[in-house]
């Protein structure tokens, strides 16, 4: 039993009693150096054993934290047959997260994963491995992370989202009680001693009590050195005891990134120029520093052994032991790539060139955490100065896209403008407004901006300078920059030479000109809906540009395609990018049900991806869906959360998305004067909430809040509802507006009341039931209401129909449509990023909400169009 922690062990143990019985799920142990988090692994490894689970786990290891899915490829080669993906194989970390999950939850027996110092786990793994935690759902799979306390440590654990399990150091008489066990013969002074310098901690009464029995006082390091640090030293200490031969072994196994002992024994041979055996590890067993399991894997006595082993070691050693594993490795290029780095003792341009490649790779895929770590390898070997830039830069920019914001800051700081080349210095200015690190300077810019792109395509660099003008496009959009800017641009567009069906040209052009150049970029695009080669990314690009245009359909068409094939991919990252971009064009169509459900995605896993700047639009997303679903509070909250977060940093004109909210908000409400006056500050040029081409999309809704309180006079262009005559809305309502339901209900309801109110009642009773029926497929529950209203009114009652599906979770509601389009259990966790298993669980829950036995029924137990396979 382990002492004073009779809490944490009952805690765990409920975990695995429910992990057994019902569902799993995961806990981060976390405290101090030698607190004990190790000993309460190993304990509920031993619980879970006797409960007959299978337990599988990983530890994270010092020298490897830079070596991407270090930690993950060694897990899967113990649960998999033959040789785990490589780094270079892996499309994700959270794809690789949930296949992970599958493979534990097809397991017959219940499975605990034990990952030990998940601090010291490469980026790529702690993102997989938290992100499978987050998700275990109905598996019957417990995951028990230990890591130490720190800043960074505190910033990873905040983004995961995971419970968390303290151990504090132990209370005096737990304290006395450990020592008496390991060293019972102690002197009172001494004892007294040894218990003021662990302050509880139980790997320092174990080892300083050691120590104590051993060699007395004398041998006791001074208590001003951190606790860790006098372990580590008394580590140090026992390695030093052992033959030569033994020494050079344990160095490479904390060195290498795998554990398999003829690996290990191999590299310490050509470290030592001579043969290393297995009887060369016998000594490092003998006194328990280390031992072999039954799969000849080397595992040392405790964590802190791995850093006395690093620490003790000269940097020259060190390098030598990388060079003798990347000879040991040679077969697998993406292990030797990095033992070859971190052997490499001054500037390697060619070295840092492959590392660059091997980033940009990572990056194509969203591996963002092998791109960063390699990059930051290719600065630190980079002997061209301009390279060595461009090479902070860019993984400044990776950091970013972790939300490792202050990693950022800190790469873009060590970068020498004088180095750079010029379009790399309009980077860097870019980048540090980003960043925060000089402000937001709005339009001032980017005249500048287009010099530079210019300059690039001068220099025949054309691919930059698409990517230049790409990128400046998204920040185009939300700038409302003067008509001489948007011209400028457009003349340098004009000026690069490549094709006309460039994807990204034109989606590029559609940003930065969507009426200028609406018209011709329409046409392109509508040409490549039937093209079948485009990349997730380029149809994501063409959803974002027809949005910008006002194609909001043909944005969906894009948006959806592209959903499809990132949702393959599991570039989770990509998705809440898009997933936030379909809410916003849900909204701006009056589909509550589908902007709801998009924006609660969305939100969580930007949150989970760290992109703070999309978790806040995606919030703002759910806020228009809530204001049109009749949610005022939280739509209210949504709008104060955007202008608090906007308004400081000068963001101004997405203070636009914040008015349609509460412009929503009060027409849903029935506020139309507080409407009227929120939205007319998109379409005033003199407010800071103004929006060129956002207002086109609300013009509905001021339209209709001028009309309910008197301000059709301020208006000029909003036909049938402020012309207020038959012909006009007869002739509004023949248009074509199969894309636009929300808007032809609202026409309908508005016509509705019209005819009512000249006592056409007959005429006006099919209006209304046709715009209550479609506010209420969309979700529009205020304006359902008031046509409802309007009909009982006419003398015929419309009850609102039963909404089953309002009973379900958001979550729950998207499992459901998917399994209504036909979808299997599978295809619907591997799109949702959940395991099989919990789709099942989610489906059992829903039936009975929405009173059916079978998925056959789930079609008809929905509202109406909310299972359109259009929308996924």
């Amino acid at each position: 039993m382990l002492v004073g922690r009779e809490a944490q062990v009952k805690a765990v143990t409920a975990l695995l009693e429910r992990t057994a019985t019902q569902a799993g799920g995961a806990v981060v142990v976390r405290g101090e150096a030698g607190i004990g988090k190790t000993a309460l692994l190993t304990h509920v490894a031993a619980l879970a054993t006797a409960r007959g689970m299978r337990v599988v786990g990983v530890a994270g290891v010092q020298a490897e934290v830079h070596i991407p899915y270090a930690g993950l490829h060694r897990l899967l080669r113990s649960l998999r047959p033959g040789r785990p993906p490589g780094p270079d194989e892996i499309e994700s970390p959270y794809r690789a997260a949930m296949d992970l999950l599958e493979l534990l939850s097809d397991r017959q027996q219940p499975v605990l994963v034990a990952v030990e110092d998940a601090h010291w786990l490469d980026r790529g793994t702690w993102d997989a491995l938290t992100f499978a935690a987050r998700r275990i759902g109905s598996d019957p799979v417990a995951m028990v992370l230990t890591t130490r306390d720190g800043e960074d440590v505190d910033r990873l654990l905040g983004q995961a989202g995971l419970p968390e399990l303290r151990l504090d150091p132990l209370p005096p008489a737990d304290a006395e009680a450990v020592l008496a066990a390991v060293a019972p013969d102690l002197s009172p002074p001494l004892r007294e001693r040894v218990l003021e310098q662990s302050a509880g901690n139980p790997l320092g009464l174990v080892e300083l009590g050691g120590v104590a029995v051993t060699s007395g006082g004398a041998a006791l390091l001074p208590s001003w050195l951190p606790l860790s640090t006098r372990v580590e030293r008394t580590f140090a200490a026992l390695v030093a005891e052992l033959p030569p031969a033994t020494r050079s072994l344990l160095l490479v196994a904390a060195l290498d990134d795998g554990d398999g002992l003829d690996e290990i024994l191999a590299a310490a041979s050509r470290h030592e120029g001579g043969p290393v055996t297995v009887e060369d590890v016998e000594p490092a067993v003998v006194t328990r520093l280390a031992w072999v399991d039954d799969t000849y894997r080397l595992r040392f006595r405790h964590p802190l052994l791995r850093s006395a082993l690093y620490q003790s070691a000269g940097a020259a050693q060190r390098r030598r032991v990388h060079a003798a594993l990347a000879e040991v490795v040679a077969a697998d290029p993406d292990r030797r790539v990095w033992h070859r780095a971190g052997a490499a003792s001054g500037p390697d341009e060619a070295l840092a060139t492959e590392l660059t490649e091997t980033a940009m790779r990572a990056g194509h895929r969203q591996a963002a955490s092998v791109a960063l770590a390699a990059f930051q390898q290719a600065v630190q070997l980079s002997g061209d100065p301009a390279e060595r830039g461009r090479r902070l830069l860019a993984a400044a920019d990776v950091a970013a896209e972790l939300g490792d914001i202050e990693a950022a800051r800190r790469l873009v700081g060590d970068v020498v403008d004088e180095q750079l080349r010029p379009a790399d210095r309009a980077w860097l200015s870019y980048l540090r407004e980003q960043f925060s690190l000089t402000g937001w300077s709005g339009t001032s810019r980017l005249l500048v901006y287009a010099e530079l792109i210019d300059a690039l395509r001068r220099d025949g660099d054309l691919r930059r300078a698409v990517d230049g003008l790409v990128a400046m496009s998204l920040r185009f959009f939300w700038s409302n920059p003067p008509q001489s800017t948007i011209q400028a641009y457009l003349t340098v567009a004009d000026a690069i030479d490549v094709p006309k069906d460039d994807v990204r040209m034109i989606a590029a052009v559609g940003l930065i000109a969507p009426v200028e150049r609406g018209v011709v970029t329409l046409e392109r695009m509508a040409q490549l809906r039937t093209r079948f080669d485009l990349a997730p990314a380029e149809l994501q690009l063409l959803g974002l540009s027809a949005s910008g245009t006002g194609a909001l359909t043909l944005s969906a068409e894009f948006y959806a395609s592209a959903a499809a094939g990132v949702r393959a991919q599991g570039r989770v990252g990509v998705l809440a990018q898009l997933l936030t971009s379909q809410a916003f064009n849900a909204a701006c169509l009056g589909d509550a049900r589908l902007a709801l459900s998009a924006a609660v995605e969305a939100a969580d896993l930007a949150t989970e991806t760290g992109q703070p700047a999309w978790a806040l639009t995606a919030r703002l997303m759910l806020g228009h869906a809530q204001a049109l679903a009749g949610d005022g509070a939280a739509a209210t909250e949504a709008a104060d959360l955007g202008e608090s977060i906007l308004l400081p940093s000068g963001r101004l004109p997405m203070l636009a998305l914040v008015q349609a909210i509460r412009g929503v908000e009060a027409l849903a409400g029935g506020r139309p004067a507080d409407a009227y006056r929120h939205l007319h500050r998109i379409f005033d040029p003199d407010d800071v909430a103004y929006h060129p081409y956002l207002r086109f999309m609300m013009s509905g809704h001021l339209a209709e809040a001028a009309f309910w309180c008197g301000e059709e006079d301020a208006l000029r262009y909003a036909g049938a509802v402020l012309a207020n005559d038959a012909p006009a809305f007869e002739a509004a309502l023949a248009a074509d507006l199969s894309a636009w339901s929300f808007e032809r209900a609202r026409l309908e309801r508005a016509y509705g009341a019209w005819l009512r109110r000249r006592r056409r009642v007959a005429e006006s009773r099919p209006l209304l039931r046709s715009a209550a029926a479609t506010f209420d497929a969309l979700g529009a529950v205020p304006w359902a209401d008031r046509a409802r209203a309007e009909l009982r009114a006419s003398g015929e009652s419309l009850r609102r129909p039963a909404d089953a599906a309002g009973a379900l979770t958001v979550q729950e509601l998207q499992i459901a449509r998917l399994a209504a389009q036909g979808l299997s259990n599978k295809e619907i966790a591997e799109r949702l990023f959940l395991s099989p298993r919990t789709i099942t669980t989610h489906l059992y829950r829903i039936f009975p909400k929405l009173g059916i036995k079978s998925r056959g029924e789930l079609a008809h137990a929905l509202p109406a169009g909310s299972t359109t396979s259009s929308r996924p």
